[in-house]
């Protein structure tokens, strides 16, 4: 069995942004943010991935935030740190810069808009996984790149010592990859609305974009299930927060998830453009789900 790099709890943190534009990284912010995760449960930060908006961070920027997180979490939690590409020698440039500043593993995505095979796909995080020694999660979201990773790849794939799991949002075969690749791929639900079918189905838990502001919720919903096997009460949870979770996403991530932080004073700024505001009816959607929620009043 390959060592987990965080069971419960894994938070795909927002980059906070000051300016009318988001012109400018609000490390004050982020700051404040570490801390009030660690403080609430928060088991594992994934920093500068979707989103985190690595996609409009040049590679300065991008590697900037990376490591001030690193510093900040000075070893309290993991720090999983995105190194995706489409390219596979700037992914493999990300990840060994990613390495050296102390991550204790790396996010990379299949390659998205040039696309390519499986065979593609499997010497891509080959070849990455021989550049650096920390260990590599795969991140599979066909909704945002038209490419999914097959289980018979991941089965490949898992022979490679430094490949240790799975961010899988395609969950229609996550049983039959677990099948494949048994306890040499540990696997985690990008979805937080299969945060409980991932744990009951031998996951070990959520990267997760409700847990930006409610870390413990999310840590107390995986755990009742792994850790106390209490199953009924990660259910209850987890039918408690759908509807919440779905209005994070009624637009594109992380634009209502920064609306929803906003709404609930955690003041994390804007969006960078492409993404923009959400509309004033989604912006009512979230506010009155997060009044359900019991977040706001």
């Amino acid at each position: 069995m390959k060592k987990l790099i965080f069971e419960g709890a894994g938070v795909a943190l927002v980059t906070p942004f000051k300016g009318e534009n988001a012109e400018q990284v609000d490390y004050d912010k982020l700051s404040e943010m570490i801390e009030f995760q660690i403080a609430n449960k928060v088991d594992c930060i994934v920093i500068c991935a979707t989103t985190g908006e690595a996609a409009t961070m040049p590679d300065e920027e991008h590697l900037a935030v990376a490591e001030f997180t690193v510093k900040e979490v000075h070893g309290r939690v993991p720090v999983v740190v995105g190194t995706g590409s489409n390219d596979t020698l700037h992914a493999i440039k990300l990840s060994k810069r990613a390495e050296k500043m102390g991550a204790d593993a790396i996010l990379t995505v299949t390659p998205y808009y040039n696309k390519t095979t499986q065979e593609g796909m499997f010497r891509h995080f080959s070849a990455i996984a021989q550049s650096i020694d920390i260990p590599i999660l795969l991140y599979n979201v066909p909704s945002r790149t038209n490419l999914n990773i097959d289980p018979k790849t991941y089965e490949r794939l898992c022979a490679i010592p430094n490949i240790n799991g799975m961010k899988e949002c395609n969950m229609g075969q996550m049983l039959e990859v677990k099948r494949r690749c048994g306890d040499e791929l540990n696997i985690y639900t990008g979805d937080d609305d299969q945060a409980f079918y991932t744990a009951v189905a031998g996951g070990h838990g959520v990267i997760s974009v409700l847990a930006n502001f409610a870390p413990a919720y999310v840590h107390d919903m995986v755990m009742s299930i792994l850790k106390e096997g209490d199953i009924q009460k990660g259910l209850r949870m987890q039918i408690g927060c759908i509807e919440l979770i779905r209005a994070l996403f009624c637009e594109v991530n992380p634009m209502p998830v920064k609306e929803a932080m906003n709404l609930v004073g955690m003041n994390v700024g804007k969006c960078r453009m492409p993404l923009c505001d959400v509309s004033p009816e989604h912006r009512e959607l979230i506010r009155n789900e997060l009044v359900k929620f019991g977040a706001i009043k």
